[in-house]
Protein backbone atom coordinates (compact mmCIF):
# COMPACT_ATOMS: atom_id res chain seq x y z
CA UNK A 1 0.00 0.00 0.00
CA UNK A 2 1.70 3.53 -0.96
CA UNK A 3 1.82 6.33 1.62
CA UNK A 4 -1.02 8.45 0.06
CA UNK A 5 -3.62 5.61 -0.07
CA UNK A 6 -2.67 4.58 3.49
CA UNK A 7 -3.67 7.79 4.47
CA UNK A 8 -7.21 8.55 2.98
CA UNK A 9 -8.22 4.84 4.20
CA UNK A 10 -6.91 5.25 7.56
CA UNK A 11 -8.21 8.73 7.96
CA UNK A 12 -11.60 7.45 6.55
CA UNK A 13 -11.95 4.93 8.94
CA UNK A 14 -11.24 6.23 12.13
CA UNK A 15 -10.80 9.88 11.62
CA UNK A 16 -8.26 12.05 10.23
CA UNK A 17 -6.58 13.13 13.73
CA UNK A 18 -6.04 9.96 15.14
CA UNK A 19 -5.38 8.54 11.79
CA UNK A 20 -2.03 10.80 11.64
CA UNK A 21 -0.98 9.65 14.90
CA UNK A 22 -1.46 6.38 14.16
CA UNK A 23 0.52 6.65 10.72
CA UNK A 24 3.04 8.69 12.76
CA UNK A 25 3.67 5.35 14.79
CA UNK A 26 3.81 3.40 11.67
CA UNK A 27 6.38 5.40 10.31
CA UNK A 28 8.51 5.56 13.38
CA UNK A 29 8.71 2.24 12.91
CA UNK A 30 11.29 2.36 10.56
CA UNK A 31 13.67 3.78 12.89
CA UNK A 32 13.39 2.28 16.05
CA UNK A 33 13.20 -1.44 15.10
CA UNK A 34 16.88 -2.79 14.99
CA UNK A 35 18.05 -3.55 11.55
CA UNK A 36 15.49 -1.81 9.58
CA UNK A 37 16.89 0.88 8.64
CA UNK A 38 17.95 1.01 5.12
CA UNK A 39 20.54 3.79 3.47
CA UNK A 40 20.73 2.17 0.08
CA UNK A 41 16.97 1.39 -0.96
CA UNK A 42 18.16 1.59 -4.75
CA UNK A 43 17.49 -1.11 -6.84
CA UNK A 44 18.82 -0.92 -10.54
CA UNK A 45 18.65 -3.76 -13.37
CA UNK A 46 21.84 -4.98 -15.20
CA UNK A 47 21.35 -4.08 -19.09
CA UNK A 48 24.68 -5.97 -20.18
CA UNK A 49 27.65 -7.58 -19.32
CA UNK A 50 31.20 -7.83 -20.64
CA UNK A 51 34.80 -8.79 -19.80
CA UNK A 52 35.15 -6.57 -16.93
CA UNK A 53 32.17 -4.54 -16.83
CA UNK A 54 28.80 -4.03 -16.48
CA UNK A 55 26.40 -2.10 -17.71
CA UNK A 56 23.26 -1.22 -15.03
CA UNK A 57 20.49 1.63 -14.79
CA UNK A 58 21.58 5.10 -14.07
CA UNK A 59 21.02 6.63 -10.96
CA UNK A 60 22.40 9.06 -8.59
CA UNK A 61 24.07 5.80 -6.48
CA UNK A 62 25.20 4.11 -9.56
CA UNK A 63 27.09 7.31 -10.99
CA UNK A 64 29.15 7.91 -7.19
CA UNK A 65 32.76 7.79 -7.80
CA UNK A 66 34.63 4.89 -5.79
CA UNK A 67 33.80 1.43 -5.08
CA UNK A 68 30.73 -0.34 -4.22
CA UNK A 69 29.02 -3.60 -4.48
CA UNK A 70 25.55 -5.22 -6.22
CA UNK A 71 23.93 -7.20 -4.09
CA UNK A 72 20.99 -10.01 -5.69
CA UNK A 73 18.63 -12.94 -4.48
CA UNK A 74 20.38 -15.94 -3.70
CA UNK A 75 23.25 -14.37 -1.93
CA UNK A 76 24.76 -12.95 -5.18
CA UNK A 77 27.75 -10.34 -4.83
CA UNK A 78 30.01 -8.42 -6.58
CA UNK A 79 32.39 -5.70 -6.37
CA UNK A 80 32.34 -2.02 -8.90
CA UNK A 81 34.32 0.30 -9.48
CA UNK A 82 35.37 3.42 -12.04
CA UNK A 83 32.59 4.64 -14.26
CA UNK A 84 33.57 3.74 -17.32
CA UNK A 85 30.74 4.98 -19.62
CA UNK A 86 27.48 5.33 -20.36
CA UNK A 87 24.65 7.11 -21.67
CA UNK A 88 21.07 8.59 -20.39
CA UNK A 89 19.44 5.49 -19.07
CA UNK A 90 22.73 3.22 -18.17
CA UNK A 91 25.92 3.57 -16.88
CA UNK A 92 29.31 1.11 -17.39
CA UNK A 93 30.97 0.32 -14.41
CA UNK A 94 34.21 -1.47 -14.17
CA UNK A 95 33.36 -4.82 -12.26
CA UNK A 96 36.19 -5.90 -10.18
CA UNK A 97 35.21 -8.97 -9.09
CA UNK A 98 32.27 -11.16 -7.86
CA UNK A 99 32.03 -13.17 -4.97
CA UNK A 100 28.90 -15.38 -5.24
CA UNK A 101 26.04 -16.08 -7.48
CA UNK A 102 25.73 -15.27 -11.35
CA UNK A 103 25.42 -11.64 -12.54
CA UNK A 104 23.68 -11.86 -15.40
CA UNK A 105 21.28 -9.30 -18.09
CA UNK A 106 18.49 -9.18 -17.04
CA UNK A 107 18.67 -9.38 -13.16
CA UNK A 108 17.56 -6.65 -10.58
CA UNK A 109 20.25 -6.01 -7.99
CA UNK A 110 20.91 -3.66 -5.21
CA UNK A 111 23.61 -1.29 -4.61
CA UNK A 112 25.08 -1.05 -1.38
CA UNK A 113 28.70 0.22 0.29
CA UNK A 114 29.17 -3.78 1.59
CA UNK A 115 32.21 -4.48 -0.30
CA UNK A 116 33.60 -7.30 1.64
CA UNK A 117 31.88 -9.83 2.91
CA UNK A 118 32.87 -12.53 5.73
CA UNK A 119 34.91 -12.01 8.93
CA UNK A 120 38.61 -10.77 8.85
CA UNK A 121 40.10 -13.28 7.80
CA UNK A 122 37.86 -14.57 5.04
CA UNK A 123 37.95 -10.91 3.73
CA UNK A 124 41.05 -9.54 4.76
CA UNK A 125 43.20 -12.65 5.26
CA UNK A 126 43.52 -11.24 8.84
CA UNK A 127 44.01 -13.90 11.79
CA UNK A 128 41.30 -12.78 14.36
CA UNK A 129 39.74 -14.54 17.24
CA UNK A 130 36.16 -14.57 17.40
CA UNK A 131 35.33 -13.43 21.38
CA UNK A 132 32.23 -11.90 23.26
CA UNK A 133 31.80 -8.99 25.30
CA UNK A 134 29.69 -9.12 28.59
CA UNK A 135 27.69 -6.78 28.39
CA UNK A 136 24.23 -5.89 31.05
CA UNK A 137 21.66 -7.21 28.56
CA UNK A 138 24.22 -10.62 28.22
CA UNK A 139 26.54 -11.55 25.94
CA UNK A 140 27.42 -9.57 23.11
CA UNK A 141 30.08 -11.24 20.08
CA UNK A 142 33.10 -9.36 18.53
CA UNK A 143 35.69 -9.65 16.27
CA UNK A 144 39.30 -8.87 17.79
CA UNK A 145 42.47 -8.59 15.73
CA UNK A 146 45.51 -8.52 17.83
CA UNK A 147 48.26 -6.09 17.36
CA UNK A 148 51.54 -4.88 19.69
CA UNK A 149 49.73 -1.29 20.12
CA UNK A 150 48.90 -0.61 23.68
CA UNK A 151 45.84 1.60 21.98
CA UNK A 152 43.28 -0.45 20.85
CA UNK A 153 39.90 0.70 18.69
CA UNK A 154 36.47 -0.56 19.61
CA UNK A 155 34.85 -0.49 15.95
CA UNK A 156 30.71 0.23 16.05
CA UNK A 157 28.44 -0.49 12.97
CA UNK A 158 25.76 1.95 12.42
CA UNK A 159 22.25 0.72 12.09
CA UNK A 160 20.85 -1.72 9.20
CA UNK A 161 24.66 -2.69 8.68
CA UNK A 162 26.26 -5.15 10.81
CA UNK A 163 30.02 -5.61 11.79
CA UNK A 164 31.17 -5.77 8.33
CA UNK A 165 30.90 -2.29 7.86
CA UNK A 166 34.29 -1.82 9.85
CA UNK A 167 36.15 -4.31 7.44
CA UNK A 168 37.80 -2.02 5.06
CA UNK A 169 39.31 0.57 7.67
CA UNK A 170 40.87 -2.93 9.31
CA UNK A 171 43.87 -3.65 7.40
CA UNK A 172 45.13 0.40 7.73
CA UNK A 173 44.45 0.12 11.90
CA UNK A 174 46.06 -3.17 12.02
CA UNK A 175 49.45 -1.81 9.46
CA UNK A 176 49.25 1.06 12.42
CA UNK A 177 49.83 -2.14 14.51
CA UNK A 178 46.55 -1.13 16.92
CA UNK A 179 44.12 -4.09 18.25
CA UNK A 180 40.90 -3.60 16.90
CA UNK A 181 37.58 -5.10 18.36
CA UNK A 182 34.23 -4.68 16.28
CA UNK A 183 31.31 -5.37 18.66
CA UNK A 184 28.03 -6.06 18.46
CA UNK A 185 24.95 -4.18 20.49
CA UNK A 186 21.50 -5.10 21.56
CA UNK A 187 19.41 -5.55 18.78
CA UNK A 188 21.81 -7.06 16.78
CA UNK A 189 20.77 -10.28 15.60
CA UNK A 190 23.45 -12.39 17.79
CA UNK A 191 23.10 -9.97 20.48
CA UNK A 192 20.80 -9.63 23.04
CA UNK A 193 17.39 -8.28 22.22
CA UNK A 194 16.53 -4.87 23.74
CA UNK A 195 13.38 -4.96 26.57
CA UNK A 196 11.00 -3.22 24.59
CA UNK A 197 12.27 -4.37 21.11
CA UNK A 198 13.06 -0.97 20.15
CA UNK A 199 16.32 1.14 19.30
CA UNK A 200 16.69 3.81 21.50
CA UNK A 201 19.25 6.37 19.11
CA UNK A 202 22.09 5.33 21.52
CA UNK A 203 20.21 6.44 24.88
CA UNK A 204 20.81 2.76 26.17
CA UNK A 205 22.62 1.44 23.90
CA UNK A 206 26.12 3.30 24.61
CA UNK A 207 26.23 1.14 27.72
CA UNK A 208 27.37 -1.85 24.89
CA UNK A 209 30.05 0.48 23.52
CA UNK A 210 30.76 0.85 28.01
CA UNK A 211 30.99 -2.51 28.29
CA UNK A 212 33.62 -2.89 25.12
CA UNK A 213 35.85 -0.35 26.67
CA UNK A 214 35.34 -2.56 29.88
CA UNK A 215 36.61 -5.35 28.07
CA UNK A 216 39.53 -4.05 26.39
CA UNK A 217 41.34 -2.43 29.86
CA UNK A 218 40.71 -6.04 31.44
CA UNK A 219 42.19 -7.28 28.27
CA UNK A 220 45.63 -5.22 29.02
CA UNK A 221 44.81 -1.90 26.43
CA UNK A 222 46.46 1.00 28.01
CA UNK A 223 43.76 3.26 26.20
CA UNK A 224 41.01 3.02 23.63
CA UNK A 225 39.82 4.86 20.46
CA UNK A 226 36.24 4.87 19.46
CA UNK A 227 35.50 4.71 15.82
CA UNK A 228 31.63 4.36 14.85
CA UNK A 229 29.29 4.89 11.84
CA UNK A 230 25.86 6.70 11.58
CA UNK A 231 24.12 6.25 14.66
CA UNK A 232 27.46 4.17 15.76
CA UNK A 233 29.49 7.04 15.60
CA UNK A 234 26.72 8.68 17.67
CA UNK A 235 27.08 5.97 20.21
CA UNK A 236 31.14 6.63 20.35
CA UNK A 237 30.24 9.89 21.10
CA UNK A 238 27.89 9.57 24.41
CA UNK A 239 30.06 7.01 25.56
CA UNK A 240 32.92 9.43 25.31
CA UNK A 241 30.44 11.62 27.49
CA UNK A 242 28.96 9.25 29.91
CA UNK A 243 31.14 6.69 30.55
CA UNK A 244 33.01 5.56 34.09
CA UNK A 245 35.80 4.92 31.52
CA UNK A 246 35.85 7.61 29.68
CA UNK A 247 39.63 8.73 30.71
CA UNK A 248 40.48 5.90 28.85
CA UNK A 249 39.34 6.99 25.61
CA UNK A 250 42.19 8.53 23.54
CA UNK A 251 39.68 9.82 20.92
CA UNK A 252 36.77 9.49 18.68
CA UNK A 253 36.41 8.74 15.02
CA UNK A 254 33.11 9.46 13.81
CA UNK A 255 31.94 8.43 10.67
CA UNK A 256 28.88 10.48 9.26
CA UNK A 257 27.35 11.05 12.87
CA UNK A 258 23.72 11.43 13.28
CA UNK A 259 23.71 14.70 15.19
CA UNK A 260 20.42 16.25 14.17
CA UNK A 261 17.96 13.42 15.57
CA UNK A 262 15.09 14.54 13.99
CA UNK A 263 16.13 15.60 10.69
CA UNK A 264 18.18 12.62 10.69
CA UNK A 265 14.60 10.42 11.04
CA UNK A 266 12.90 12.87 8.86
CA UNK A 267 15.09 12.08 5.89
CA UNK A 268 15.46 8.21 6.38
CA UNK A 269 11.58 8.38 6.19
CA UNK A 270 11.14 10.74 2.90
CA UNK A 271 13.69 8.48 1.49
CA UNK A 272 11.94 5.42 1.73
CA UNK A 273 8.80 7.19 -0.17
CA UNK A 274 7.29 8.70 3.56
CA UNK A 275 5.25 12.18 2.62
CA UNK A 276 7.14 15.15 4.46
CA UNK A 277 4.56 15.67 6.37
CA UNK A 278 4.33 12.08 8.00
CA UNK A 279 7.86 11.93 8.12
CA UNK A 280 7.54 14.86 10.42
CA UNK A 281 4.70 12.93 12.68
CA UNK A 282 7.30 9.85 12.41
CA UNK A 283 9.94 11.75 13.96
CA UNK A 284 8.07 12.83 16.90
CA UNK A 285 6.48 9.22 17.18
CA UNK A 286 10.49 7.67 17.40
CA UNK A 287 11.58 10.39 19.98
CA UNK A 288 8.82 10.11 22.08
CA UNK A 289 8.71 6.18 21.58
CA UNK A 290 12.71 5.59 22.43
CA UNK A 291 12.49 7.99 25.76
CA UNK A 292 15.38 9.89 24.24
CA UNK A 293 16.63 12.53 26.57
CA UNK A 294 16.25 15.35 23.66
CA UNK A 295 18.00 18.02 25.91
CA UNK A 296 21.28 15.96 26.89
CA UNK A 297 21.49 14.18 23.27
CA UNK A 298 21.86 17.98 22.08
CA UNK A 299 24.41 18.98 24.04
CA UNK A 300 26.63 15.85 23.66
CA UNK A 301 26.16 16.22 19.71
CA UNK A 302 27.52 20.22 20.13
CA UNK A 303 30.21 18.72 21.89
CA UNK A 304 29.66 20.19 25.15
CA UNK A 305 31.09 17.43 27.09
CA UNK A 306 33.87 16.79 24.94
CA UNK A 307 37.35 16.22 26.49
CA UNK A 308 39.26 14.18 23.48
CA UNK A 309 40.78 14.14 19.92
CA UNK A 310 37.94 13.87 17.52
CA UNK A 311 37.75 12.89 13.80
CA UNK A 312 34.68 13.96 11.98
CA UNK A 313 34.75 11.74 8.42
CA UNK A 314 31.79 13.51 6.76
CA UNK A 315 29.99 14.18 3.41
CA UNK A 316 28.57 17.50 2.72
CA UNK A 317 25.60 15.53 0.29
CA UNK A 318 25.01 12.77 3.18
CA UNK A 319 20.85 12.42 2.47
CA UNK A 320 20.57 10.87 6.05
CA UNK A 321 23.10 13.18 8.67
CA UNK A 322 23.35 16.73 7.99
CA UNK A 323 26.54 18.28 7.43
CA UNK A 324 25.52 21.33 8.93
CA UNK A 325 25.17 19.34 11.94
CA UNK A 326 28.65 18.51 11.78
CA UNK A 327 29.79 22.11 11.21
CA UNK A 328 28.59 22.66 14.05
CA UNK A 329 30.31 20.37 16.10
CA UNK A 330 33.57 21.76 14.63
CA UNK A 331 33.06 24.94 14.77
CA UNK A 332 31.99 24.61 18.55
CA UNK A 333 34.97 22.55 19.49
CA UNK A 334 37.70 23.36 17.11
CA UNK A 335 39.71 23.11 19.81
CA UNK A 336 38.97 19.20 19.66
CA UNK A 337 37.32 18.33 16.38
CA UNK A 338 39.10 17.97 13.18
CA UNK A 339 36.46 17.85 10.50
CA UNK A 340 37.29 15.77 7.14
CA UNK A 341 34.42 16.68 4.37
CA UNK A 342 34.22 13.35 1.42
CA UNK A 343 32.60 15.41 -1.81
CA UNK A 344 30.12 13.31 -3.31
CA UNK A 345 29.31 10.57 -1.01
CA UNK A 346 26.76 9.26 1.03
CA UNK A 347 25.88 8.53 4.33
CA UNK A 348 28.17 5.66 5.41
CA UNK A 349 29.89 5.37 1.71
CA UNK A 350 32.63 7.87 2.90
CA UNK A 351 35.62 5.30 2.36
CA UNK A 352 33.76 3.88 -1.00
CA UNK A 353 33.95 7.08 -2.40
CA UNK A 354 37.52 7.56 -1.83
CA UNK A 355 39.78 4.86 -0.15
CA UNK A 356 43.15 6.49 -0.33
CA UNK A 357 42.03 9.99 0.55
CA UNK A 358 40.13 8.41 3.22
CA UNK A 359 42.70 5.98 4.65
CA UNK A 360 45.42 8.99 4.49
CA UNK A 361 43.03 11.12 6.61
CA UNK A 362 43.05 8.79 8.79
CA UNK A 363 46.61 7.86 9.11
CA UNK A 364 47.16 11.38 9.63
CA UNK A 365 44.97 12.01 12.63
CA UNK A 366 45.48 8.60 14.43
CA UNK A 367 49.33 8.47 13.99
CA UNK A 368 49.50 11.24 17.16
CA UNK A 369 47.53 9.01 18.95
CA UNK A 370 50.09 5.62 18.91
Amino acid sequence: MRWGTAAIVAAAAVGTGAAFLLLGRRVSERSLRPGSAEHYPTVVRVHDLGSGRVTVTRTPDTLRPGHYALEWAGGGHAVIGEVLGGDAQSVTRRLERADGGTLAVGIEVRVTPLVHLGDPRTALGLDFTETAVDGELGVMPAWYVPAIRGTWVILVHGPGSDRRQALPVIPLLHALRMPTLTITYRGDPDAPAPPDGLGHFGETEWRDVEAAIRFALDCGAGKVVLYGWSLGATMALQTAARSTWRDAVAGLVLDSPVLDLSASVRREAVRAGVPAPLAGLGALAAEGRSGVDLASFARIAEGRDLHMPTLVLHSPVDGVAPWAAAERLARRREDLVSLQAVPGAEHTALWNADPEAYGEALRRWMTPLL
